[in-house]
């Protein structure tokens, strides 16, 4: 059994390790490398087989991806060492969003610690159909997908929708499922976080950090592509107004 090759995940806590050292790689004895593989070796990403294998996140492996990281900066002069495309991914979204990318690195290691990642299990669609998940690591979106289905919180927040007199349709293309399905549909919907996870931390969620969705703008909202961080409904709002518009250029 081969070491799995590193998810966005640790990647995101190994990035942030690098950029809060300035872009400067850390040596296998460096505290914070030691610290980073123990915490590595604790996500509950892989399989306990995986995990028990030799050198599996040693400080070495930490070590020379803190290298990785340094060396194809767009700053490092030097000769770059050979890593895959998801480290190349990872370096441009630190370079272009760096303050965020280290939030994300906190939210992991706060959830981690707390115990909270250990409790929730793997949820349908944490990884979409092309095998992505979002640049800011899987185990955050695994979080966000377990929070939004937790059916409590989804009838609270159409409760205060109604309560406000509000339509209760998706906020992104407005569609409403009453109008559509009639009584069935009547009281649908879906709710998504407005906040990125990385952005709001390990703290309870609010009904204000909540979204109402149809089906398939929520699946838009959780759909990764390679190097794009999590989508927002403000965000999806404008990928579906750039189509409408060139057409009408055209």
């Amino acid at each position: 059994m081969r070491i799995p090759a590193w998810t966005e995940d640790e990647l995101v806590l190994a990035g942030a390790l690098v950029a809060r050292n300035g872009w400067r790689e850390l040596r296998t004895r460096d505290p914070e490398v030691q610290e980073l593989s123990e915490l590595l070796r604790s996500l509950p990403l892989h399989t306990a087989e995986a995990r028990a294998l030799p050198g599996f996140r040693s400080p070495d492996s930490v070590s020379r991806k803190t290298t990785d990281f340094m060396t194809n900066h767009g700053a490092y002069a030097g000769k770059a060492t050979r890593c895959g495309k998801p480290t190349l991914l990872m370096i441009q979204a630190f370079t272009e969003r760096e303050s965020e990318m280290c939030q994300a690195a906190r939210a992991i290691t706060e959830s981690i610690s707390s115990g909270e990642l250990h409790l929730i299990p793997p949820q349908p669609d944490e990884v979409d159909e092309t095998g992505a998940t979002a640049v800011e690591g899987r185990l955050l979106v695994r979080r966000a997908l377990f929070r939004e289905r937790d059916p409590s919180l989804r009838a609270r927040k159409v409760e205060r929708v109604r309560r406000q007199g509000l339509p209760l349709r998706c906020e992104v293309c407005t569609f409403d499922f009453a109008r559509t399905y009639g009584e069935l549909g009547d009281g649908y919907i879906e709710v998504h976080h407005v906040t990125p996870l990385h952005v709001a931390g390990a703290r309870e969620t609010r009904l204000d950090d909540l979204a109402c969705l149809c089906a398939n703008c929520h699946r838009m909202c959780h759909r990764s592509r390679p190097g794009e961080s999590w989508r927002t409904p403000a965000a999806l709002r404008e990928l579906m107004r750039k189509p409408a518009a060139e057409t009408t250029a055209h």
